[in-house]
């Protein structure tokens, strides 16, 4: 593994440690509630990315542009299941992509992404490396929306409650 994977696969454990903070103590009632105008629960967001991680790691081994079976679903910020069932599955699929991201020999490997609604006509093509600067993204982004929503749920939050 080169000092870029360990660097990048690094970036990525930290987002996902933060996003997993405002979860902590939490009920299955409370990570299943809304406390915003949007749908965001804290529970529905852990599903997302556990989803996610579980997608993009399929795009990233097939490389072929195949779309994987899941991604288009428009419920994956619902919550369903259990707090810890979702917990377990975002932990599963961060172990597979850190696993695989380490095993690769170089992150410039081309990647056809799966074409999508939203996508441009003419085929693209992503680096793994930008397929995990994606989740890191993603990660970081999802884990401000779940401090808000814990914020607004009990007023706890990251920074005061657990550093």
């Amino acid at each position: 593994m080169t000092r870029e994977h360990e660097d990048l696969l690094g970036l990525l454990a930290e987002a996902r440690k933060r996003l997993l903070i405002p979860v902590r103590d939490l009920t299955d009632a409370d990570a299943a509630k809304r406390t915003t105008v949007s749908e965001l629960t804290l529970g529905g967001l852990i599903r997302h990315l556990a989803t996610g991680e579980r997608l993009w790691l399929q795009v990233l081994r097939t490389a072929d542009g195949s779309l994987p079976d899941g991604m288009l679903d428009t419920y994956q910020y619902t919550m369903s299941e259990t707090l810890s069932h979702w917990l377990a599955a975002y932990a599963e699929a961060a172990a597979a992509t850190d696993e695989y991201v380490a095993s690769l020999p170089s992150l410039d490997i081309e990647v056809q992404l799966p074409a999508t609604p939203w996508s441009p006509p003419e085929p693209q093509f992503w680096s793994a490396r930008r397929i995990v600067l994606h989740l890191i993204h993603e990660t970081a982004q999802h884990a401000g929306h779940a401090d808000i929503i814990r914020e607004s749920l009990d007023g706890a939050n990251s920074t005061a409650q657990w550093g």
